[in-house]
C-alpha cells in the first residue's frame, strides 16, 4: 500500500489508527483491526517500571506480528532514568517507533505523576522526550491531552515542546485530564496544533462512526484519526464498510475470528474473561441478539460454545 504520509523515516500507509487501550488493544484485537484496515497500530500501554524485571504479562503486552507494522510500543512513567531504560529494552524487540504516554486521566496513572500527570510538568515532558529522542534510533511520538484541569489547559505550549524535543508525531486527545467521556471533544483545539507543528497530527475524541471521521478530517486538517473505544464491536471503522450495512453471516464470521485468535493468543480461561466485552459490544446495534448468535454457531459448529463466556 502507498504510503500517506511518514513518522520519522517510517512509511505510514493509512490514515486511520487504533488507539492504545488498556486490555483492549491485545495483539489478536491489534491484529483483527490491522485487517480491517487500520494504518497505524500501538500497543496497550505499559509502564516504564515493568520493563527492567519483566512484570504484569509482559511478554503478551510485548508481543507483535510483522502483519501489524508499522507497530508502536506505548510507554508511560514519570521517572526519567526509569524511562529510558525501559525505552532502550523496548527498542530490542524491534518496534517502528515509540510512543510516550502523557494523556491517561486513570487516578493510578495520572495521580503518580505519569500519563497526564505529567502535563503540570511540561520542562519535565520536555526532559524525557528529549532523552527519548537522544537514546533511540526510532521515532519518537506523544499522545496528550489538552491539559490537566480548566485552569491547566497547555496544550499549544506542550505540542511544540513535543516537536522542538524531537517527536515526529502528535497524538492529540481533545479533553483535559478532569474530563469525562460524556463531556464533548474539543476539535478545535486539534485544529490549533495541526497548524502550529510540522510534524503530523492525529485527532482522537468523539469518532464514532465514518461520518465523524469523515469531520474530524474537514474540520482540522489533521492527518489522521485515531480511533478508541468506538472500534471496540466495530472494527469495520477501519474499512469503508459501515457495520449497519454488513450481512448477519459476516459479522459472525469476524466475531468468531476473533474470538480464535484470542483462543490461541492467552488460552480458554483468559479469553473468557476478555472476550465478554467486545461480545457485548459486537451484539451491540446488530441486527441479532445472543440468542441468535449462539443458534448461528451450533450450526457452524465452532470450537467454543460461547456460553461459556457470559456465565
Amino acid at each position: 500500500m502507498q504510503s500517506v504520509f511518514k513518522i520519522g523515516e517510517i512509511p505510514i500507509p493509512g490514515r486511520i489508527a487504533l488507539a492504545p487501550m488498556d486490555g483492549i488493544s491485545d495483539q489478536p484485537f491489534r491484529f483483527l483491526c490491522k485487517k480491517m484496515g487500520a494504518g497505524l497500530i500501538i500497543s496497550e500501554f505499559i509502564n516504564a517500571k515493568d520493563v527492567p524485571n519483566e512484570l504484569n504479562d509482559y511478554k503478551k503486552r510485548t508481543s507483535f506480528s510483522e502483519f501489524e507494522r508499522p507497530f508502536g510500543f506505548q510507554l508511560y512513567g514519570s521517572d526519567l532514568k526509569s524511562i529510558t531504560r525501559a525505552a532502550k529494552k523496548l527498542q530490542d524487540l524491534s518496534p517502528d517507533f515509540l510512543d510516550f504516554n502523557l494523556g491517561c486521566s486513570v487516578r493510578r496513572v495520572a495521580n503518580r505523576g505519569a500519563g497526564a500527570g505529567l502535563l503540570k510538568n511540561p520542562k519535565k515532558i520536555a526532559r524525557i522526550i528529549h532523552a527519548l529522542v537522544s537514546d533511540l534510533n526510532i521515532p519518537v511520538t506523544v499522545k496528550i491531552r489538552l491539559g490537566w484541569d480548566r485552569s491547566n489547559i497547555n496544550f499549544r505550549e506542550v505540542a511544540k515542546i513535543a516537536e522542538g524535543e524531537g517527536a515526529r508525531m502528535i497524538c492529540v486527545h481533545g479533553r483535559r485530564r478532569d474530563q469525562s467521556w460524556n463531556d464533548k471533544a474539543d476539535w478545535e483545539a486539534i485544529k490549533i496544533i495541526k497548524h502550529e507543528v510540522n510534524i503530523p497530527v492525529f485527532g482522537n475524541g468523539d469518532i464514532k462512526s465514518h461520518e465523524d471521521i469523515a469531520r474530524l478530517f474537514a474540520e482540522t486538517g489533521c492527518d489522521g484519526v485515531m480511533i478508541g473505544r468506538a472500534a471496540i464491536g466495530n472494527p469495520w471503522l477501519f474499512s469503508k464498510y459501515r457495520k449497519e450495512e454488513i450481512f448477519q453471516d459476516d459479522i459472525v464470521s469476524v466475531i468468531i475470528q476473533h474470538w480464535l485468535l484470542m483462543l490461541s493468543f492467552f488460552g480458554a480461561k483468559e479469553s473468557n474473561i476478555r472476550f465478554r466485552k467486545h461480545l457485548k459490544a459486537y451484539l451491540n446495534c446488530s441486527q441479532f441478539s445472543f440468542l441468535d448468535l449462539q443458534s448461528i454457531l451450533r450450526s457452524r459448529n465452532p470450537m467454543v460454545d460461547f456460553l461459556q463466556i457470559v456465565r
